[in-house]
């Protein structure tokens, strides 16, 4: 597996998470329909519930919109997850379809589970930012980390680097992914300028988590530079889960990777240059010096006699002050190219 950073193309990830309701019939198919889509990755969420979660944490404010408000966070993560070792199937599954499969951890014991199952890369999702013993965790395996950063400021951000950085993480190893934790976020916080800012500040690859409804915001992070796109990916909104209302179908998710995909196309080099597709028509759109009317030998140029006109297969109208003055060495007939 490639460093995500050093990737040629945009890598993006079908963030099942879990849409799949711990239902394993129906996480296969959105292997499977993630491959079709045309995702790089397709990526979990693992957890050892009673080590994330205390029994009277209560949930997010949109969690409680989606899910029974009666019960408290444990509980919802509880009926939400698969146990360990059912990600052995996941990935051998991922396998088969010829898709990137990681999952990201939410403690120690599925961190290294995970680790163990021999995933290429590793995710610090952005509640886990300020965990300096998950942080330091992932370090350790020196592989790829996508680091979220919802709900942080630059301070929290480099502070994480430092510690990822001192257990053995190489800088060059991590991409930093501009986020943002309400589930579905408002466009008016989505604030995707800050990904310009955090690349240029940290000097390393940055990416983008995408909790937003559609996908514009997505297809302009492409375009601002964002080298992860990764987009929460469901069967159908209308499932029961937290996740549901801020992902993408899989048509639409397919319709979004096309539009990155011509996105980065379009983004070409920073070099202004004449292109392939547009130089066959320097000659029928540019100009030449032709007589506007006919001009005997020896008759002066001026701007009484000669005109710039299509096409472009004579003297540049860019040389005009160099032509205007001279004498004619022959007679031209009118729109008859000007030589000296």
């Amino acid at each position: 597996m490639p460093r995500v950073t050093r990737m040629k193309k945009i890598f993006i990830i079908a963030e099942v998470g879990v849409n799949h309701n711990a239902d394993m019939s129906l996480a296969f198919q959105l292997i499977d329909e993630a491959v079709k889509a045309g995702a790089d990755a397709v990526k979990f969420q693992a957890a050892v519930p009673e080590l994330v979660a205390t029994s009277s944490a209560s949930k997010s404010q949109y969690q409680i919109n989606s899910m029974c408000s009666s019960e408290n966070q444990l509980e919802m993560i509880r009926s939400l997850h698969f146990p360990l070792d059912a990600y052995v199937s996941l990935k051998a599954k991922c396998d088969e379809r010829g898709i990137v499969f990681f999952a990201s951890a939410f403690d120690l014991v599925s961190l290294d589970f995970l680790e163990d199952l021999g995933q290429p890369m590793h995710k610090v999702p952005s509640g886990e930012i300020t965990n300096l013993p998950f942080l330091e965790r992932i370090g350790k395996y020196n592989k790829p980390i996508l680091l979220s950063t919802g709900m942080s400021v630059i301070q929290e951000i480099s502070d994480a680097i430092a510690v990822l950085e001192k257990s053995g993480a190489k800088r060059d190893n991590i991409t930093i992914l501009h986020c943002n934790t309400e589930y579905p976020t408002p466009f008016n916080d989505v604030n995707l300028k800050a990904l310009k800012h955090i690349s240029n500040h940290f000097g390393i690859s940055v990416g983008y988590s995408d909790h937003t409804e559609g996908i514009a915001v997505p297809i302009a992070a492409a375009a601002l530079g964002a080298k992860v796109i990764e987009k929460h990916f469901t069967i159908d909104r209308k499932l029961p889960g937290p996740d549901q209302k801020a992902s993408l179908n899989p048509q639409e998710f397919k319709s979004m990777v096309d539009a990155i995909r011509e996105t980065e196309l379009a983004l070409g080099s920073k070099e202004k240059l004449v292109t392939p597709s547009e130089r066959i028509n320097l000659i029928p759109v540019r100009r030449s010096l032709v007589a506007s009317r006919p001009i005997k030998l020896g008759e002066r140029f001026s701007e009484k006699n000669i005109v710039a006109k299509r096409p472009a297969i004579g003297i540049s109208p860019m040389l005009w002050h160099k032509v205007i003055g001279k004498k004619a060495k022959k007679d031209f007939d009118i729109d008859e190219l000007i030589v000296l």
